[in-house]
């Protein structure tokens, strides 16, 4: 018998097909967004007009005039709005490596030892933690800068080391170096030395692998690192010449000086984010089998090889996802700068330079852009170190 041949079923409309729905959907937004940003744009742009405002970066050519308390590179109050931008950036800059070193040195340590057996570590360390990371890092700063800092006494009572440390309510001044003539020799020494306790702790891995015995690298490179520079001494002379602070009048002269603002936002973020730090290392290592620790033990290892050559490689793996965020955090607090007068790049760029020029949006969207890119950079390199350490599958 035959069976008729059945007919296909009807088409499906295309409205109740997901793919063309979800291209609808993405054409919409993104019109809708693109609408939004031209009426801002356009919004923006009469308000200027009507007011008499020049849109532009022309004004980054034109004279600032006002001075910058701390400057990393020459300015002067005659120099640009450009300049000015780079004194803050550069400002900003030192706090973040400064404020990202000190706070992981302090977190690993305060992290390790809130593991520690001894009861009185362990207590301490977690005292530390809940204190610092419980108080906002605005108030840090006020008390590093007001309560610790603005009561040092005067230039002529300076708490001295020596004759050549001085601190007091100006900030801390150190001899500042420049210069000898065998400046270029010693550097030259010391980077071959760096380089020989390179390939010297290459050779002496592959001679472990190889053989199971360990070479004394610490001590090697200790000797590379001192006698090959000092040879250079003997041979070109001193490397630097030294300018030692001296008390002229009511203030010192020469040396370097290290002003409280800087010491106050550094001190400040750093224990505030070293905080977070101790306990990222805290549940990292803890996140490591504790099985690892007990083949160490088996094969022999002390507590402090165990933790540097097993412990810490793998808890790596989960610190450094949640070290980023707070390296990030740290950058982004340091623009609460301007509480205390530091000159950072919000201070005087997207403060100062901003009343003074009237250019808002260009000043705040430069300072936005700064940020982003200083965010994005850290998060990149961090990425990397992440890639380098993770593990790979056979």
């Amino acid at each position: 018998m035959h069976t008729p041949a059945s007919s296909p079923p009807p088409r499906a409309s295309m409205l109740n097909d997901p793919k063309f729905r979800g291209l609808v959907f993405q054409v919409l937004a993104i019109a809708t967004v693109i609408a939004i940003g031209w009426y801002l744009f356009d919004n923006t742009q009469t308000n200027l007009a009507q007011r008499g405002i020049t849109s532009g970066f022309d004004f980054l050519d034109r004279s600032a005039g006002f001075g910058i308390l701390q400057a990393l590179i020459p300015y002067t109050e005659s120099d640009t709005y450009g300049r000015v931008f780079l004194v803050g950036l550069l400002n900003t800059l030192l706090v973040a490596v400064l404020g990202i070193v000190l706070a992981t040195m302090i977190g690993f340590i305060v992290g390790i030892a809130r593991l520690s057996p001894n009861w009185l570590i362990s207590r301490l360390a977690a005292i530390y933690i809940e204190i610092f990371r419980n108080i906002p890092p605005l108030l840090q700063i006020f008390f590093w800068y007001f309560a610790v800092l603005r009561a040092m006494p005067p230039p002529r009572d300076s708490h001295a080391v020596g004759d050549a440390i001085f601190l007091n309510i100006r900030g801390l001044y150190l001899p500042s170096p420049s210069a000898a003539d065998g400046f270029w020799a010693f550097v030259t020494a010391l980077a071959l030395a760096i380089l020989a306790c390179v390939v010297l702790a290459r050779w002496a891995k592959a001679r472990r692998e190889a053989t199971g015995q360990a070479f004394p690298l610490l001590a090697a490179c200790i000797a590379l690192l001192v006698v090959v520079p000092a040879a250079a001494i003997g041979l070109a002379g001193t490397p630097l010449h030294w300018s030692v602070p001296v008390l002229t009048g009511f203030n010192f002269r020469g040396g370097w000086v290290v002003i409280p603002e800087l010491v106050a936002l550094t001190v400040a973020l750093s224990i505030y984010t070293a905080a977070f730090i101790a306990e990222i290392v805290r549940s990292g290592i803890q996140a490591v089998s504790h099985g690892q620790t007990e083949a160490a033990r088996s094969l022999g290892l002390r507590p402090g090889p165990t933790l540097r050559l097993v412990i810490l490689p793998q808890a790596m793996r989960v610190i450094i996802p949640p070290l980023t965020s707070q390296y990030l955090n740290l950058v982004k607090n340091s623009s609460l700068a301007a509480a205390i007068g530091y000159p950072d790049l919000v201070s005087v760029f997207a403060g100062t330079a901003l009343n003074q020029t009237g250019q808002a949006i260009e000043t705040i969207a430069i300072t936005m852009s700064v940020y982003l890119a200083i965010s994005l950079a850290i998060s990149i390199l961090m990425n990397i170190y992440n890639k380098r350490i993770a593990l790979v599958e056979r």
